[in-house]
């Protein structure tokens, strides 16, 4: 049975702790206002995981989180592994909160029970970045770093790829909405329900459906998807991210969007539609060609640049893992930071490893603890091998009764990348 030990109060450290005999369990609250989350075992084996949570949106539940999953954590707990997260103080594009509230759990940890022997970060989703950001910028409190179905491609390029499908869609579909600069949540979430109503029509016909699939492929989405990106991230979460940047941090000024189509994954699925339903795809293109565009707030770009891009400069080793149905992070934002890591000269000390299956973030409790053990064979030997084979089986020998399901891929260069390592990048 574990011990339970709740602070309610702000933490003033102290002197560190011993180990305590039995099995710990401890929740607090940091200065910031963000509470902890630690599961400590009494035949803890020395290494500590620092687990970012995922995106939550304003007015949503915003508990502390120390692994994905009750599956996942029971399994490290039961292997000696140390639990460690936090709540963020705030919720939304929260990263100025996320870094700090997240040193600040290790802090705590580490005053109450020592240095650890390992100290990994991880992280899924929008934790991917948060995970990303203390690989790159706090690389001395780590050892390595996993990022899972991570918002890796980085804060400018996320918010530029949401744009482009919703301006194709206002375009084609000639739908009056503003798609940046809301005065408030509620102007955003109208813009998001009137432009579905354009949407839910437009699918009644042949022509409408091959419209919809176009502005969803420059977001590298299947069709069918462009419902859940209206919904949330592309007005609704735009909007709060707006809100702390200042302004608007995304343009499309000088987009060909000729060129993104045909770099697409779904370029022929598009162009088959088109010829379904008897439509001009050039007439569509030349559209999205010639109307006005959208010109970012330079502030809120140097806001953005400054929180939440990537320099691509690891110092330690990462794994990234992915599945290559997302949706909602599409997997080619690790091709986005491939980039980034390659210019910046820090490709050795990145792996990156493909999920075949649907979906965000839909990995099994196995095939998360495989990638947790290449990791750290990474760190004990000094060499990778994240090859499927070896990860499906690392997955197996943790979870033997969910099928492992690591394929060989190559996800496709993502539509507009934008890190610090490319100069070229910097300018709207």
């Amino acid at each position: 049975m574990r011990t339970l030990v709740v602070v309610a109060l702000a933490v003033t450290l102290t002197t560190a702790a011993a180990l305590p005999a039995s099995d710990t369990h401890l929740e607090g609250q940091l200065p910031s206002g963000a509470t902890y989350l630690m599961d400590v075992p009494a035949d803890w084996n020395g290494t500590v995981l620092l687990y970012s949570h995922g995106y939550r949106a304003a007015g949503w539940p915003n508990p502390p989180q120390n692994a994905p999953d009750s599956a996942t954590r029971d399994k490290l707990l039961e292997q000696g592994y140390a639990l460690i997260g936090s709540s963020y103080a705030t919720t939304g594009w929260s990263v100025t909160e996320a870094v700090p509230d997240q040193l600040g759990t290790l802090d705590v940890f580490t005053e109450k029970f020592g240095a650890a022997d390992r100290t990994l970060a991880w992280g899924t989703s929008y934790g991917g970045l948060v995970t990303t950001t203390l690989a790159e910028r706090h690389a001395g409190r780590f050892d390595g770093s996993l990022s899972m179905c991570g918002l890796v491609q980085g804060g400018v390029a996320n918010w530029n790829s949401t744009l482009d499908p919703v301006f194709a869609l206002k375009t084609l579909l000639g739908t009056d909405v503003p798609l940046t600069g809301f005065t408030d949540r509620a102007e955003a979430q109208n813009a998001a329900r009137t432009l579905g109503a354009e949407i839910t029509a437009a699918q009644e016909t042949p022509e409408g459906r091959a419209r919809i699939a176009l502005a969803a492929a420059l977001h590298n989405i299947p069709a069918d998807d462009i419902a859940g990106l209206i919904q949330l991230p592309a007005f609704s979460w735009r909007q709060e991210a707006e809100s702390r940047a200042g302004g608007n941090p995304s343009w499309n000024t000088g987009v060909d969007y000729t060129a993104m189509l045909r770099r697409s994954p779904f370029h022929k699925e598009v162009a088959d539609l088109y010829k379904e339903a008897g439509a001009s795809l050039g007439t569509d293109l030349a559209s999205l060609n010639r109307a006005p565009r959208i010109r970012a707030d330079a502030s809120a770009v140097r806001w953005m640049r400054d929180t939440s891009v990537f320099k691509g400069r690891l110092t330690d080793p990462q794994l990234n893992i992915h599945t290559t149905g997302d949706t909602l992070i599409p997997v080619q934002s690790e091709s986005a930071y491939r980039r980034a890591a390659t210019a910046a000269g820090a490709g050795r000390l990145l792996a990156q490893a493909y999920v075949a299956a649907p979906g965000h973030c839909t990995f099994t409790p196995g095939e998360m603890l495989g990638a947790l053990r290449a990791l750290e064979s990474r760190l004990d030997t000094g060499h990778w091998d994240v090859s499927p084979t070896e990860l499906n089986s690392l997955a197996q020998q943790e979870d033997p009764a969910t099928g492992a399901r690591y394929s060989a891929y190559r996800p496709a260069p993502y539509p507009r990348p934008y890190d610090l390592a490319h100069p070229g990048d910097a300018r709207p």
